[in-house]
This record gives structure tokens, sequence and C-alpha cells, in this order.
């Protein structure tokens, strides 16, 4: 694990608010890159180690198992990878928790829609990097000068979320 400019836990907690600031992510089963799809993140502020999704019962993520996401801040200050494991989330509690008007918009039949599939992903290893490289890095890219050793300094590697 790298990560000198601060620390990873520092990078893990900028990650999370960041993802709360924008919830979407590129999500695929592992192997199948023609599942990748965009999929809007359902987050519980308490909930450190799993991630919810709302999809249709006929996705292709209906079939479960190991995925990998892929993350953008809106900003393009952070970068992430992580993946995990997709389960159906059986929780009424957690469901009602995360459904809203903008999950609704997805299904004719609202909350009692058949064809709504809860899912959790429980997360494992992720990869974050900061975009973030700073006005000295930019006047130094500016100047064709070699920035990659500091930006190799704004990532960390296999770390759990």
């Amino acid at each position: 694990m790298k990560y000198t400019d601060g620390n990873a836990d520092a990078l893990k907690k900028k990650f999370w608010m960041t993802l709360a600031d924008s919830p979407f992510v590129f999500l695929e089963l592992d192997g199948q890159s023609d599942t990748a799809v965009p999929m809007t993140a359902q987050l519980d502020k308490d909930a450190d180690s799993a991630i919810w999704f709302f999809t249709q019962k006929k996705s292709d993520f209906a079939k479960l198992g190991k995925a990998t996401a892929s993350f953008t801040g809106k900003d393009h200050d952070i970068f992430a990878r992580f993946n995990g494991t997709l389960a159906i989330e059986n929780s009424q509690d957690r469901f009602d928790q995360f459904w809203n008007n903008f999950v609704e918009a997805w299904y004719d039949g609202g909350k009692d829609d058949p064809d709504i599939l809860f899912l959790r992903m429980d997360l494992g290893d992720a990869e974050i990097w900061s975009g973030d490289l700073g006005l000295l890095n930019t006047a130094k890219m500016a100047l064709g000068m070699n920035v990659h050793e500091d930006a190799e300094e704004r990532h960390v590697e296999s770390v759990d979320l």
C-alpha cells in the first residue's frame, strides 16, 4: 500500500465522501465486461463494508457473485476501482431506507413492482487514486516536467473499504 501525501485512511474517507456526493459507479460482473452499466449506489454512512443497488430481476446482476465497480468523482478529484460480491438483500428495513422518488421512477409498480431486485454488494479490496495533484504539480505539467512519482504518492492499493 502506498500513500504518502496524508494516509490511506484519509484517502478512504475522501472516497466515501465523494461517492456520497455523486453515488454513480460503473458496475460489472467479474469476467463479464458486457454486463458493465452505470448504477446508482445506495449508501449508509454507518455501513462502510457494503453498498446497495436497485435493479431488475432480468438484469445480468441477477446472476449475483463477484463484481467490480469503477468510480470517478464529479470533480475528477478522486478515482477508484473496488470489488465485492453481489447478494440479494432481504431486509425490508434496508429496502425502505433507500427507496425514494429517483428509484421509483424506474419501476412502474412502485415499491411493489414484481421486477425489483434489491442487491447488496459486500465490499472487498479497492484501489483509490487522488486526482488532486496540487498547484505545484500542475505547474510542473505545464512545463513538461515529470509528475509520475508525485502522482503515485497519491494512490493506495489493496485497501479494505
